[in-house]
């Protein structure tokens, strides 16, 4: 694998994430693999973005990790424990490109709904924190509307508040604002940095725009697909906290072109190998 000023890839003192030589294959043992020998660790508090083509795998990671699909071969662990294990124990927050958010319910009872299957505190508790969670993402305002009444953003950062009703250790997110305009992506790309700084939050983040990915990330693993394997590790040398203006900074330019290189190195090869 090839490594960009990366650090140490395997187990890590603090790592609160440890994928270890990580397989995952789809059907019967003649089908080739979906993912192939993935290796990362993650510390905890650190914001790690994942990009690279599509089917290349980023999104099956993302499940392994949540104990949602068990891997073919090798191990996931979180925390020190199995992810199905730390995922039972309410520490895993995800939050999906579609927010999902039941039609039927207000935003605040869509923030309220995991804690009440969780069985989190009184009716009374679990209203006054999803309230809190809907404050944090700046949509106390909001709390009696449908999601048929709210923007495509809105929705996401009710999704968001959702994920973190119930204080998780670990917040994943595959591509929450893929569908999103432009200008509404910056701006929740802008919210999430400051829920991010001010919650410590380890997040683990799929999206297929490295400019974003850049911007937020502490750390930034570029995938290939066919079988999907990381090919890079960057490690973010900008300034927190990062402000919409970094973004013309020659600073940002030069690593964002560094990660385009990578990944067009990923499209090339693929080319050539099906030429």
């Amino acid at each position: 694998m090839t490594r960009m000023d990366a650090g140490p890839i395997g187990v890590r003192s603090r790592a609160i994430i440890d994928i270890a030589e990580v397989s995952m294959r789809f059907g019967g043992p003649d089908r080739p693999n979906t993912l192939d020998g993935v290796e990362l660790s993650v510390e905890e508090g650190e914001f790690v973005s994942i990009v690279g083509a599509s089917g290349c795998g980023k999104s099956t990671l993302l499940r392994l990790v949540a104990g949602l699909l068990p891997p073919t071969a090798g191990a996931v662990s979180l925390g020190g424990l199995p992810p199905q294990e730390f995922r039972r124990k309410n520490h895993i927050g995800f939050v999906f490109q579609d927010a999902t958010l039941l039609a039927w319910r207000t935003a605040l009872g869509n923030v309220m709904l995991p804690l009440e299957i969780l069985h989190v505190g009184d009716a009374a508790a679990r209203r006054q924190r999803a309230l809190a969670e809907l404050e944090r993402v700046r949509l106390s305002a909001a709390a009696q509307s449908y999601p048929g009444q709210l923007s495509g953003g809105m929705r996401q950062r009710v999704s968001i508040a959702r994920a973190l009703a119930y204080d998780p250790a670990i917040l994943l997110m595959d591509e929450p604002f893929g569908a999103l305009d432009e200008i509404t992506r910056g701006e929740l790309n802008d919210e999430l940095l400051r829920l991010w700084a001010g919650t410590g939050r380890t997040t683990l983040f799929v999206t297929h725009s490295l400019s974003e990915a850049l911007y937020l990330s502490d750390r930034v693993v570029v995938m290939a697909p066919n079988p999907g394997r990381i090919t890079l590790v960057h490690r973010v040398e900008l300034p927190r906290p990062r402000t919409p203006a970094l973004r013309r900074q020659a600073a940002f330019l030069d690593q964002l072109e560094l990660l385009e290189a990578a990944l067009a190195g990923v499209d090339q090869r693929r080319t050539e190998h099906a030429s």
